[in-house]
């Protein structure tokens, strides 16, 4: 299950069942949940834990100190959830002194080749993130959010639940709930449609949520006036979520 040519520490701990590439590197610290698989040439780094059934492919880089000049090598940490999948030669950074202490990510996510998650990020559960995307510190994205290959999103900016970015995108600004976004610098282009639908999304739900993207992007209205129309006229959970995805940011929400 370990091949002889890794290197383990003393100190990692390991569930019985994981396997481990060679010339892998394991160091103190890192701890690793039942089922999961570390590939070759591995680097991982504590304090990180890693859930159940984690897969990790060959040059990834997880549980590094950050790149943050302010860096100064406080204990600070990397905790994933189950079942995710980090490809070949992604990068995944632990947190900061001066924020949360910890990137935090959930479970069922999928980071594809070269992707990169900088310090004291928060993501959610079943997130797929393409080859090279980029995400600085402190950025937040929900649960089921799709960002497409060789995006870059600035720090500290959030992403609302089934919210979408194509290909290429430029993110400056916060993404409401599920909306999709595209470009250099990245514009709404819509709802996810397509996502709500595959996800289970009711018919109702949909309708409402798209009169909802109206009253924000095509009206003329203020945030605040839009907001309100929102909660007048729906009363569902999802045209709730997409109100408070747009009234929790502090960017400001991408036009």
């Amino acid at each position: 299950m370990i091949h002889p040519t890794a290197l383990i520490d003393p100190a990692a701990r390991l569930a019985d069942d994981v396997e481990v590439g060679p010339f892998t590197v394991i160091g103190p610290d890192v701890e690793i949940g039942s089922g999961s698989h570390i590939g070759p040439h591995v680097v991982l780094k504590g304090p990180t834990v890693l859930g159940a059934r984690t897969r990790i492919f060959q040059f990834a880089s997880v549980g590094e100190d950050c790149q943050d000049k302010k860096y100064a090598g406080e204990p600070t940490r990397l905790v994933m959830g189950d079942d995710n999948v980090i490809r070949e030669g992604a990068t995944l950074h632990r947190g900061t002194a001066q924020d949360r202490g910890e990137t935090t990510i959930g479970s069922r996510n999928l980071f594809m080749a070269y992707v990169h998650v900088g310090h004291d990020c928060v993501i959610g559960d079943d997130c797929i993130l393409a080859n090279q995307v980029t995400l600085a510190g402190h950025v937040h994205l929900g649960d089921f959010v799709i960002i497409g290959g060789l995006s870059a999103i600035h720090q500290f900016c959030h992403f609302g639940d089934h919210a979408m970015a194509g290909g290429g995108s430029i993110i400056t600004k916060d993404t409401p709930a599920y909306v999709m976004i595209n470009g250099n610098p990245a514009q709404v282009h819509g709802l996810n449609l397509v996502g709500l639908k595959r996800r289970g999304f009711s018919r109702e739900a949909i309708r409402a949520l798209g009169e909802a993207y109206k009253l924000v992007y095509r009206q003329g209205l203020t945030t605040e006036q839009a907001l309100d129309q929102i909660r007048e006229r729906f009363a569902l959970p999802e045209t709730e979520a997409f109100a408070a995805s747009i009234e929790a940011s502090t960017r400001g929400i991408i036009r």
